[in-house]
Formats: structure tokens, C-alpha cells, sequence
């Protein structure tokens, strides 16, 4: 498995336990009325597990099955995969402090979007059928 996608794999698992934990934080509020400001993780845990977890768990295991290239680099150019893990990470923390930092939905999911983009023109030309080179 290529670095990079340890990387991915490794960071939606972390975005997963802490979901995971968020949401049975609020379950648990939800049942027993212990802390009513406990509802204010409800961004962090979709966030977390719907970006986070399950779009980062994706990215990392496209990146390493999608075919490689027989000659040069092969996986293309990285550096914009790099850069789309760090924006796609940036985007996801950043628009989970929506609650107190309104301006941050914005430009966290601004930042979202420059890593998917940057994922596609980084995965693209891989993309071909069996046989082609």
C-alpha cells in the first residue's frame, strides 16, 4: 500500500473513533439528560464520520488500487494528492467549528472542494481501461 493512502486509511480510522465516540456522547444525553451542551458535537460527529471516515476511507483505498502507470511515477503526480489530504483535513476540522466560528462552514468546505478537485487531476489519467497505456 503507498504511503499515501496509509495516510488516508489511517486518518479516517481516527475521524471514525472519534465519530463514534461523539455519537454516543449524544445518544447518551439523548437518553439521560446529563449535559444539554453535549448536542453542540452533532457537527463534529457528521463531519467526522461522513467526510472524515467514510469519503477519506475511499480516497485512500481508490488511490492505491486505481492502475498505475507502466513507466514515470507510478501513480502519477502525488504532490497533488498530498496537497488534497491536507485540504480535504484542513476542510473537515475546519467545518466542524461551525457552531462557534459560522465563517468557517465556508471556508472549510471551500477547502473540501480544492481537495476533491485536486484528487480528480491527480487520479485522472489513471483511469483508463485494462490494456491501455
Amino acid at each position: 500500500m503507498p504511503r499515501l493512502s496509509v495516510w488516508f486509511v489511517r486518518a479516517s480510522f481516527i475521524y471514525l473513533v472519534l465519530g463514534l465516540f461523539f455519537g454516543a456522547l449524544i445518544l447518551m444525553e439523548k437518553g439521560f439528560a446529563l449535559y444539554a451542551l453535549i448536542w453542540n458535537l452533532l457537527p463534529f460527529h457528521m463531519e467526522f464520520l461522513l467526510i472524515g471516515w467514510l469519503i477519506q476511507l475511499a480516497m485512500g483505498v481508490a488511490f492505491w488500487i486505481i492502475p498505475r502507470f507502466s513507466r514515470g511515477a507510478s501513480r502519477g503526480p502525488e504532490n497533488l494528492v498530498w496537497f488534497s489530504f491536507a485540504f480535504l483535513n484542513a476542510g473537515i476540522l475546519l467545518t466542524s467549528t461551525q457552531l462557534w466560528f459560522p465563517s468557517m462552514l465556508i471556508i472549510g468546505r471551500i477547502a473540501e472542494v480544492i481537495a476533491w478537485i485536486l484528487y480528480i487531476i491527480g487520479s485522472w489519467k489513471r483511469i483508463k481501461p485494462h490494456g491501455v497505456e
